[in-house]
C-alpha cells in the first residue's frame, strides 16, 4: 500500500464516503509501529495487542477533533503512550503489584517472552525494566523509535531540557546495569 500524507489520511477519514477506507489506510500505515511502542512499555504480546486495539478505537472516535497541531503519528503515539501507562497502572493495581516490585514483574515478562532470542537484547530489556517509567519511555522513544527530542517532548508534554536529562540518566543506568551482568 502506498504511503499517504497525514492530510490525505485525515481527509479520507473525515469524508463520509471514504471514512472506512481512510481508517484502513491509517491502520496499515501506523499500527505496527504503535504496537511495538506499546510492546516495549508492557512487554507482553497479549497486553500490547489489547492496548493497540484500544488506541485505534480511541483514534477512530477522536479523529474529528484532531486539530493538526502536531503530526498525526505524534498524536497517535501520545494516545498510545497514555493508554499503555494507564493499562499498566490498572494491571498493577489489579494484580496488587507494589511499586518496589514493578521492575521484577516486568523482568519476569522479559524472561518468559521470546523477544528475539538474542542474549544482548534480553539483557538490554532487563536493564530497561529497572528504569523509572519516565526514563524508560524516553529511552524507548529515542533509541528504538528514533524520534527527535522535539517530538518526544511534545508527546510527553515535557520540556526538551528535562527530556534530555531523562535520556542521559537512562543511558547511564542501562550502561551500569549491563556492566553488572
Amino acid at each position: 500500500m502506498p504511503q499517504y500524507t497525514d492530510q490525505e489520511i485525515i481527509d479520507l477519514c473525515r469524508s463520509s464516503q471514504t471514512r472506512e477506507r481512510g481508517f484502513r489506510v491509517l491502520l496499515s500505515q501506523y499500527k505496527e509501529r504503535i504496537y511495538w511502542h506499546i510492546r516495549r512499555i508492557l512487554y507482553d504480546h497479549e497486553d500490547a495487542n489489547d492496548v493497540t486495539q484500544d488506541v485505534f478505537i480511541k483514534v477512530w472516535k477522536s479523529l474529528d477533533s484532531f486539530r493538526g497541531d502536531s503530526k498525526l503519528f505524534s498524536w497517535i503515539y501520545r494516545i498510545a503512550t497514555n493508554e499503555s501507562i494507564n493499562y499498566f497502572r490498572k494491571m498493577q493495581k489489579k494484580k496488587n503489584i507494589p511499586l518496589d516490585k514493578v521492575s521484577q514483574y516486568l523482568e519476569s515478562k522479559v524472561q518468559y517472552e521470546n523477544i528475539s532470542g538474542e542474549e544482548i537484547e534480553r539483557r538490554l530489556h532487563n536493564a530497561l525494566v529497572k528504569l523509572p517509567e519516565k526514563q524508560r519511555l524516553v529511552f524507548n522513544m529515542k533509541y528504538f523509535d528514533d524520534l527527535k527530542y522535539r517530538e518526544i517532548a511534545q508527546i510527553l508534554n515535557i520540556t526538551e531540557g528535562s527530556l534530555k536529562a531523562s535520556y542521559h540518566y537512562a543511558v547511564k543506568k542501562i550502561e551500569e546495569n549491563l556492566k553488572q551482568d
